[in-house]
């Protein structure tokens, strides 16, 4: 794929990531989860929003992209649960692989 070609790809991959976000109502069906709990999910999707946000700005790219990981894990995760990672995030000793 060309360069000019790619970066039309990666435009409209983007624009179509972004409507995704912004018409966001709530987690849709995840196929790696498919018990009525989804207490994996709210951890895989903490994780994976984390994981991506670091990703980007390593790459110096624009996180927005992450925050449908974000908008998932705040759906389907109790608030105290966020806060509690986000403290043990910021004190270093957090037990997920970010």
């Amino acid at each position: 794929m060309q360069p000019e070609a790619r970066k039309d790809t990666e435009k409209s991959m983007s624009e179509a990531i972004k409507s995704k976000i912004e018409n966001y109502k709530t987690a849709p069906f995840d196929s790696r989860f498919p018990n009525q709990n989804q207490t994996r999910g709210c951890w895989q999707n903490y994780l994976d929003f984390h994981r991506c946000e670091k990703a980007m700005n390593t790459k110096g790219s624009d996180p927005y992209v992450c925050q449908w990981y974000k908008k998932v894990y705040s759906s389907l995760c109790p608030s105290i649960w966020v806060d509690n990672w986000d403290e043990l995030r910021e004190n270093g000793c957090f037990p997920g692989k970010i």
